[in-house]
């Protein structure tokens, strides 16, 4: 697990746990929920967006590999 994927499952983990309490204040009737719905709701999206991030950086990573290695192969044939 890289990094990148640690921070995006924390983030989104930390998102969705800030739009359930911001929920709760809203059923309260707590006048501040709207500013920790709005906070959960962009920690969430830079969560998730850091997985897809992620995802893609491990995906760019392989093609790299396997092309330099078909580059090797090549040149030493």
């Amino acid at each position: 697990m890289n990094k990148y994927l640690l921070r995006g499952i924390i983030g989104t983990a930390l998102g969705l746990a800030l739009c359930t309490f911001g929920l709760y204040l809203m059923d309260v009737e707590f006048r501040g929920y709207k500013w920790i719905l709005v906070i959960g709701v962009v920690v969430f999206g830079f969560g998730f967006l850091t997985i897809i991030y992620s995802l893609i950086r491990k995906i760019e990573r392989r093609s790299l590999l396997d092309e330099r290695k078909k580059t090797t192969t090549n040149t030493d044939g």
